[in-house]
């Protein structure tokens, strides 16, 4: 058994983060962070699992199959991507007029964590999929599964947050203020991106 539970561990993980990696507006956030506060990440990180760890319990509750409900997928669509859409242009009307750190998001990592996470159609959509088997798989191995693999998981986030927030601000000193501008303003189209994104798939 704990040969097997290593085993899954191992592909959870590597599974965790190709979706940590995948850039998308957690990432985006982390870098406008990153930028002021080195350690954002870890913030960022923790509030990101204020919202994921009830959700897999949820799913390991049996909560998974009405959160794929096409009702409640609309749902959460369209009020995360006009959310994620209100972020965006919030970022981009001030990047760049502040030298030091970026408007629009909410002034706590840990709050921006939070925000971006439950706002984020795409983090529901993954788990009612590609999580949703991950859950499944770790229930196999009992309570001690289910939790081995969300600390997995949450490490893969955590890691990956932090790598993004140290490099942001280690390498501002190159930044020059059009430098910060364009990043910034990259940083909001993403959120805009997706935000139109989400709002326009209810349609499709």
């Amino acid at each position: 058994m704990e040969a097997s539970l290593g085993l899954f561990l191992l592909s959870a993980v590597g599974i965790s983060l190709t979706g940590a990696m995948f850039p998308g507006p957690m990432t985006a956030a982390t870098i406008a962070k990153g930028y002021s506060d080195k350690n954002a990440g870890i913030l960022i990180a923790v509030g990101h699992a204020v919202v994921e760890m009830p959700l897999i319990a949820a799913i390991y509750l049996g909560f998974g199959d009405l959160m794929g409900h096409p009702q409640v997928v609309n749902v959460i669509h369209v009020a995360g991507g006009l959310m994620l859409l209100y972020l965006g242009f919030k970022i981009f009307r001030t990047a760049g007029k502040m030298p030091n750190e970026v408007g629009g998001l909410p002034s706590s990592s840990l709050l921006t964590g939070i925000v971006l996470t439950g706002a984020n159609p795409g983090f529901y959509v993954w788990w009612v999929t590609v999580g949703i088997s991950l859950v499944v798989a770790a229930a196999t191995f009992g309570l001690v599964g289910i939790l081995s693999f969300a600390l997995a998981h949450w490490c893969c986030d955590l890691v990956w947050c932090e790598f993004i927030s140290v490099g942001t601000f280690k390498s501002r000193r190159w930044w020059t203020q059009k430098v910060q501008r364009v990043v910034f303003s990259c940083c909001a189209f993403v959120l805009i991106g997706f935000g139109v994104w989400f709002c326009l798939s209810v349609f499709l």
